[in-house]
């Protein structure tokens, strides 16, 4: 023990020497954290909106308004024709146009019912999708009002009654995005700056020489690779730490469950992270080969993690690959038990799936780091 402390310490000290390092460590995470858990929302907003008013009738203009009413839209301009318009949106102007038919108004008064046009940008096929819905939204609760207003005193006894649903949103009840995003963020943030941080240490002692003293030292395997792995996880925890504090005072995210919990989790999480960066190393004889390499699998792992799209939206064989996956079993410990207030208990599937990912990436890492002695 004696041995793996002054290890420890070296390392330690080897980190903290570096002032280039630091702010990499400490400082950037958490510039990420705040700026990405803004900028990564799937909430569409200042939707470029133009009309086309072949009607011109109040009915029309009152429709008009309720668009420029709303938060998702910003109302630029209004066309002609719908030739115009189409222009328009060729280069890039607006986002949707709204063409609402000559007589829509009288249509509405005498066949209880009138169609529009709607032309939406969907180079962005999801955006497309959102901003439909936003539309749809919009359009059902003028035509409900509209009905109430264009109603006859005859139509009064006709009139059916209406079903009405009261949604009740758990977990995110504000349904705030960043909500959803700043624990998986979290997750990112630590992942990266372990593995990165753990892959290219060693590396870097094979560049500079010193790993080959190292090797000739009576040092065992194991002290050499406790020793320099556990600083490693002490700055992984702190930077979660550091993150759940932002999380907390910035984007007042809720923590509901025990904070030990995902403390266990993350301890166990980081470890396999150390072990894929000591295997990557192994293999690799520049720190440019190293980081290259964890960033082939890093942006695998994320975009196959749950993190910015569902996993059950993903093909058969896609969601299969994700078991094998530990970032996906971290993102959704995460809002778990920040979320939902998951216990020890809740997320015992995860844990021993991590707890097994962690002793087989080691296992691989120490057999594959080769040593003199």
């Amino acid at each position: 023990m004696r041995i793996i402390g002054y290890i420890i310490q070296k390392e330690f000290k080897q980190i903290f020497r570096n002032k280039g390092m630091l702010p990499i460590i400490f400082i950037l995470p958490l510039l990420q954290l705040i700026i990405l858990s803004n900028a990564a929302t799937f909430e569409i907003k200042n939707i470029q909106f133009s009309y086309v008013d072949n009607d011109h009738s109040s009915t029309s203009r009152a429709l008009i308004e309720k668009f420029d009413a709303s938060k998702y839209f910003q109302v630029v301009s209004s066309f002609p024709s719908e030739k115009n318009a189409s222009s328009a949106m060729l280069k890039g102007k607006v986002d949707v146009v709204l063409n609402i038919p000559k007589n829509f108004e009288k249509e509405l008064l005498k066949e209880k019912q009138a169609s529009l046009g709607i032309t939406i940008n969907a180079i962005d096929g999801a955006a497309a999708g959102v901003e439909n819905v936003y539309i749809n939204q919009i359009v059902q609760k003028f035509n409900k009002n509209i009905k109430i207003s264009l109603m006859q005193p005859s139509d009064l006894k006709s009139t059916p009654q209406n079903i009405t649903s009261i949604p009740s949103f758990w977990y995110n009840e504000t349904l705030n995005y960043k909500t959803f995003m700043v624990p998986g963020i979290l997750v990112l943030l630590v992942t990266m700056i372990t593995l990165f941080l753990s892959g290219m240490n060693i590396v870097r002692e094979k560049e500079i020489g010193t790993l080959e003293q190292i090797n000739v030292t009576p040092i065992k395997k194991h002290q050499f690779i406790i020793g320099k792995l556990f600083p490693f996880w002490v700055i992984g925890l702190g930077i979660l730490s550091i993150g759940l504090i932002i999380a907390k005072v910035i984007f007042d995210v809720p923590m509901l469950g025990n904070i030990f919990v995902m403390y266990l989790y993350t301890s166990i999480y980081i470890l396999v992270v150390l072990g894929i960066g000591l295997f990557i190393s192994n293999f690799t004889d520049t720190q440019q080969q190293a980081m290259f390499i964890a960033w082939f699998f890093m942006v695998i792992f994320i975009l196959m993690s749950g993190l910015f799209t569902p996993i059950e939206s993903m093909p058969e064989w896609a969601q299969t690959l994700t078991d094998f996956n530990p970032i996906k079993y971290f993102v959704e410990v995460m809002r778990m038990v920040m979320l939902k207030g998951s216990s020890l208990v809740d997320i015992l599937p995860q844990l021993l799936k991590t707890l097994l990912y962690a002793f087989i990436m080691n296992i691989l890492a120490v057999w594959s780091y080769k040593k003199i002695n």
